[in-house]
C-alpha cells in the first residue's frame, strides 16, 4: 500500500494553450511550476496518474549534503537554503526539520569514503566532522553496536514526502499553475522542428516550451522521439513505525540499515545497503554504461528475473502520435515491497539500536527510483528538439534537491541566469 498523500483539488479541464506545460507532477516538476508561477509566467503541469503518486512520495525525505559528489554539493547546498524557506513559501508546514545526518561505520574500510569525502569538501565550509565512536553514543544513546566511526552533519535535515508535494501544488495553483491530473501525454507538437504543444489524452495544449519530469517514464517518452536517456529501475523497500520514542531526533545511516524520525512521531526506515533490480530489455542495452558502478555497488544489489521482462516489453516502446501510450495502460508504477529486505532492516536495526525491538510496522511500501550511469540527473535542453528541457534521472536525490533542481530547471526554460552551474547535469555528458 502506498503512503497516503494529502489531498489536492487539480483542474478537471484542459487549457487549450498556455506557455510552459510539464510533464509530469512529481516534487520536481511541482517545483517548477511554483518558480515559473511566482514568475508570472502561466504553466500547466500534466500527470499520468495522481500527484505525486510514485517515487516523490515513497522516498526517504531526507535532505542531505553529506556524501554528495563534488559536482552535485552546489545543488545540494542550494536546496538546503530553499528548503529552509519553505514552509513561509507555501504557507504550509511540510515537515522540514533541520535535525541532522548521520552515517556509521563498522570498518575502517567504510570509514575510508568518508574521510576521503570530508577532505574533498573541506573548502567548502560544510559543517560535516567526523565522529568516534564515543561521540555516536552520546548523540544516539541506547546502542549496542561497537562503530569504528562515523560522519554527522548537523545542518542536514529532512521533510514529509506527504506533504511536501502537495504543499508546493497548492502554492503554484494559487498563483496561478494549472495541474491537470489523469491525463497522459502521448506525444510533442512540433512546429518547424521546435515544440509548439503536447498531445495528450484529452487532446491537444498548445505550448512555447515543455519541461520532461517524468522520472522513470521519462526514458520511454525520449525513447519515441528517438533520443537516449540512460537510465535504469532500482526498488527501494521501505516501512514506517507506529509512533514510538527513539534514540535520536537525528537520521541515521548504517551500511544494512536506515531511520529517521517522521512528523507522525513513528520512524521511516529502510535496509540502506541493498536494492532490489529486476532485469528488463534496458539492461541489455545500456547496461554498459553502468560497469563502474556495478563493480563498486554489486553487493549492494538483489537481482531478480521473470515477469518485469515480460510486462516491460508489453508496455511498449514506440507508438503513433494520438496512439493509446504506455503511460495511461499504466498510470502508477506500484512495485510490490520485498519482504525480505523489510525483515532485514528491522533485524539489523534492532541489533545496534535495541529501543526499536519495541517498534509496531504500521506500513510498508516500495518506489522505483530512476539511476543513471553516474548518479547524477540530467537538467538540461535537448539540442535535438528546441523547447524541450529535461529534469529526471535524480537517482534516489530527487526529493532533498526537488526546490534547487526545479529552479535550475525554469531558469533552463526561460533563459535565466542559472541558479547554478548546470554543466554537470547535461545529457551529452553520456554519449
Amino acid at each position: 500500500m502506498a503512503p497516503v498523500i494529502t489531498p489536492v483539488t487539480t483542474s478537471p479541464t484542459l487549457p487549450a494553450a498556455t506557455t510552459v506545460v510539464v510533464i509530469g507532477a512529481g516534487i520536481v516538476g511541482l517545483s517548477v511550476a511554483l518558480v515559473l508561477a511566482e514568475r508570472g509566467i502561466p504553466v500547466t503541469v500534466i500527470e499520468k496518474g495522481r500527484l505525486a503518486g510514485e517515487q516523490s512520495s515513497r522516498n526517504l525525505g531526507w535532505v542531505r549534503k553529506t556524501n554528495r559528489g563534488i559536482a552535485d554539493l552546489p545543488m545540494a547546498v542550494a536546496a538546503d537554503r530553499l528548503w529552509a524557506k519553505m514552509p513561509e513559501r507555501v504557507g504550509a508546514d511540510v515537515g522540514y526539520r533541520q535535525a541532522g545526518i548521520l552515517y556509521v561505520a563498522r570498518s575502517e574500510a567504510e570509514m575510508a569514503p568518508h574521510e576521503a569525502w570530508i577532505a574533498s569538501v573541506r573548502a567548502a565550509g560544510l559543517d560535516s566532522r567526523l565522529l568516534t565512536p564515543r561521540e555516536i553514543d552520546a548523540l544516539v544513546p541506547g546502542g549496542t553496536e561497537r562503530w569504528a566511526g562515523g560522519i554527522c552533519t548537523p545542518s542536514d535535515g529532512r521533510a514529509e514526502p506527504t506533504l511536501a508535494s502537495s504543499a508546493i501544488a497548492r502554492a503554484a495553483m494559487a498563483k496561478g499553475a494549472v495541474i491537470v491530473e489523469q491525463c497522459a501525454v502521448q506525444a510533442l507538437s512540433r512546429t518547424g522542428g521546435a515544440v509548439s504543444g503536447v498531445v495528450t489524452e484529452r487532446g491537444e495544449i498548445r505550448c512555447d516550451q515543455v519541461l520532461l519530469a517524468g522520472g522513470i517514464w521519462s526514458r520511454r517518452f525520449l525513447g519515441n522521439l528517438g533520443i537516449s536517456l540512460p537510465t535504469l529501475p532500482l526498488v527501494a523497500s521501505v516501512l514506517r513505525t507506529a509512533p514510538m520514542e527513539g534514540p535520536t531526533d537525528m537520521a541515521v545511516g548504517g551500511p544494512d540499515f536506515s531511520f529517521r524520525k517522521r512528523l507522525d512521531g513513528g520512524f521511516t526506515i529502510t535496509q540502506r545497503g541493498a536494492l532490489q533490480t529486476s532485469i528488463t530489455p534496458d539492461h541489455l542495452r545500456i547496461g554498459l554504461h553502468y560497469l563502474p558502478t556495478l563493480r563498486a555497488q554489486w553487493h549492494n544489489l538483489r537481482l531478480g528475473y521473470g515477469s518485469d521482462f515480460a510486462a516491460y516489453l508489453a508496455l511498449g516502446r514506440r507508438w503513433r502520435r494520438e496512439a493509446v501510450a504506455p503511460f495511461e495502460r499504466l498510470r502508477t508504477m506500484d512495485p510490490p515491497v520485498n519482504e525480505g529486505l523489510i525483515q532485514e532492516a528491522m533485524r539489523n536495526l534492532i541489533a545496534a539500536w535495541p529501543a526499536f525491538a519495541d517498534a509496531t510496522i504500521a506500513q510498508s511500501w516500495a518506489g522505483m527510483i530512476d539511476v543513471t550511469p553516474d548518479s547524477h540527473p540530467v537538467i538540461a535542453r535537448v539540442p535535438s528538439v528546441p523547447g524541450l528541457t529535461l529534469a529526471s534521472g535524480f537517482s534516489g536525490h530527487g526529493f532533498g534537491t526537488a526546490p534547487a533542481a526545479g529552479a535550475l530547471a525554469a531558469d533552463l526554460v526561460t533563459g535565466e541566469t542559472p541558479l547554478l552551474d548546470p554543466a554537470p547535469y547535461r545529457l551529452d555528458r553520456f554519449q
